[in-house]
């Protein structure tokens, strides 16, 4: 990954936050729930992405402009996910899952959601089994 283009102020660098999609992280114990957090992301394709994508559908196959476009929109939403739980004064975020939906038929929206809490080493070390 580079670092900022020219003329763009340095981002600061993102909170330390493990982000998992598993409701437990193995070797490690919540020791508190710090609540449901999100990061929502809503982006159009302009004008000229909407009809080179549009030709592209035409003859198949990937539609390589709207999958930068969710990519792009994934990770930012997964980064401001990452700053909600900071600001709960979570160090992780567990069970995280992507939804996603289209507005006014240009439009997509992309959430990313899912549990903030603080973990902790557990001394056991084991995984949690269900009963």
């Amino acid at each position: 990954m580079s670092g900022p283009q020219w003329g763009q102020p340095e981002q600061p660098a993102p909170p330390n936050i493990l982000v998992v999609t598993t409701p437990y992280v193995a070797g490690w114990r919540v020791q508190e729930v710090r609540g449901a957090v999100f990061g929502l992301v809503v982006r159009s394709r302009g004008i000229g992405g909407n009809i080179m994508a549009g030709l592209r559908s035409l003859g198949g196959g990937e539609i390589k402009e709207y999958t930068e476009l969710l990519e792009q929109s994934r990770r930012q939403a997964v980064e401001r996910l990452v700053a909600n739980a900071a600001a709960y004064g979570a160090n992780a975020v567990l069970s995280m899952r992507f939804d996603s939906s289209s507005l006014a038929d240009f439009m997509s929206e992309i959430v990313a959601y899912g549990t903030a809490v603080v973990l902790v080493p557990d001394a056991q070390g084991g995984v949690p089994v269900a009963d």
